[in-house]
């Protein structure tokens, strides 16, 4: 599944699952994947500012160098994802599981640590 797909498939309302999917450097600016099945996806680079990760399963993800800023983290699962690198900058991370997960070199503001 490609960043194109994923976006679409969530904008007419279904839920696939995106899990160890290659989603590096992928536009998702404002996406709302909200609950999404991201398990060991593979987003790198990808530009997730603005979108709604609230709830989303993002366990073993690798998020390295990712742009969350202004993201929704709300309730998400980072369970040993690695966010090495990645903007937080003003994202939401109230209740996120961030156990044995990579937060070396992120760049956030006090917001970010909600």
């Amino acid at each position: 599944m490609n960043a194109t797909e994923l976006r679409n498939a969530w904008a007419i309302g279904l839920r696939p699952t995106a899990a160890n999917a290659d989603l590096r450097w992928a536009e998702l600016a404002g996406a709302d994947l909200c609950d999404a099945d991201l398990y060991g996806a593979d987003l790198r680079w990808a530009d997730l500012s603005g979108a709604n990760l609230s709830g989303a399963n993002l366990r073993y993800a690798n998020l390295g160098c990712a742009d969350l800023t202004g993201a929704d983290l709300i309730g998400a699962n980072l369970r040993g994802a690695n966010l090495f690198g990645a903007d937080l900058t003003d994202a939401d991370l109230t209740g996120a599981n961030r156990r044995w997960s990579d937060l070396s070199d992120v760049i956030y503001y006090e917001e970010a640590t909600k």
